[in-house]
């Protein structure tokens, strides 16, 4: 009808009571006027490796009259938080193995952001910086992601001997952790194809597979197959392992040598034989291209191919190649030596 007002137009002359539930009727977001203090984060994935120094930010836009800042680690496969440190915006206290190397950033009053010195594997992961005021308590979450690569492993033994937990110690004692779901299909993306299951950090059990086949789950299509969580003490799969750069350096020994000679002759150089994790890394981090098999620390051969050639491996993609667990006492092959910088 010509002439008739309309809402917000009638807005004008009603009383500001009238306009403020009109707006809480739209769904406006001043009509929740409550504190807002932390700033939602504008990377809330923060990418860094091992050895370096990395920030995640928590940021406060208003300070609040009285609270606490405080920062955990959300464990992955575990329902729990592991406590970092706390602070009142005067004084921070350190919690926990993580507590030695984290510290606040305090680039001004408002700033709650914790650096993290010395990067390490099991760092990566979920972190929440919660603000405790006593009446509306608020967090924000981060995710510190390292670059790295991930790599299949089994024992000497053969395929399938690990628990969950063996596997976890088998990763570590190659200078890696378990890989996480997400790092398996960062790998898979780049070109990890590998036929047998393995155990990753949260306690499931999966394999990536690029070019689907008969005896890797059937001729569907290339994904991440998957068994699903599974018992940790009595299910034994292979291990799939995560590293990151090295701080020290890989070199070939050449020779034909055993075991223990390959040990005594890292030794002359300083160095120790290198382990799994080291090569893997080398090959990813430095472009390590050796068309030799040599020892590593725990009995087996390999040699890492950055440009594949026919006489390397016989394989068109680079990667890492093995020749299993030959006898140590076999002189057949050189060593791959591992000294800190």
């Amino acid at each position: 009808m010509p002439g008739r007002l309309t809402l917000p137009t009638l807005c004008l002359f009603l009383l500001p009571w009238a306009c403020t539930v009109f707006h809480r009727a739209q769904g406006d977001p001043a009509s929740h006027p409550g504190p807002h203090y932390l700033l939602p984060p504008i990377h809330e994935v923060i990418h860094s490796h091992r050895g370096a120094t990395a920030t995640l930010p928590c940021v406060l836009g208003t300070s609040p009259p009285s609270y606490k800042v405080r920062w955990s680690k959300v464990e992955p496969g575990e329902l729990r938080e592991t406590l970092i440190l706390i602070t009142n915006g005067l004084q921070a206290r350190g919690y926990g193995p993580l507590g030695g190397r984290a510290r606040m950033r305090r680039g001004h009053r408002l700033d709650a952001s914790l650096v993290i010195a010395d990067v390490r594997l099991e760092d990566e992961g979920r972190y929440r910086c919660e603000l405790i005021n006593g009446i509306e308590d608020e967090s924000v979450a981060l995710t510190l992601r390292l670059e790295g690569v991930v790599f299949p492993y089994q024992p000497s033994r053969g395929r399938y001997q690990f628990n969950y937990y063996e596997a976890k110690q088998a990763c570590e004692e190659q200078d890696g952790r378990l890989a996480t779901s997400a790092q398996l299909y960062q790998a898979w993306t780049e070109g990890l194809d590998w036929c047998n299951a393995g155990w990753l950090l949260e306690g499931s059990v999966r394999y990536p597979v690029l070019t689907a086949r008969a005896p890797c789950g059937g001729r569907g299509r290339p994904g991440i197959r998957s068994y699903g969580p599974r018992d940790r003490k009595r299910d034994r799969y292979d291990a799939f392992c995560f590293t990151s750069a090295l701080a020290g350096q890989v070199f070939f020994v050449p020779g034909r040598l055993t075991l223990s000679e390959a040990h005594a002759a890292c030794g002359r150089r300083g160095a120790v034989v290198a382990k799994v994790g080291h090569l893997y890394a080398a090959w990813k981090f430095s472009g390590l291209d050796q068309c030799d098999g040599g020892w590593l620390a725990d009995g087996s051969v390999r040699f890492p191919i950055t440009t594949p050639r026919p006489r390397c491996g016989g394989l068109p993609d680079p990667g890492v190649r093995s020749f299993g667990f030959p006898r140590p006492q076999q002189a057949t092959y050189g060593t791959y030596c591992y000294a800190e910088k």
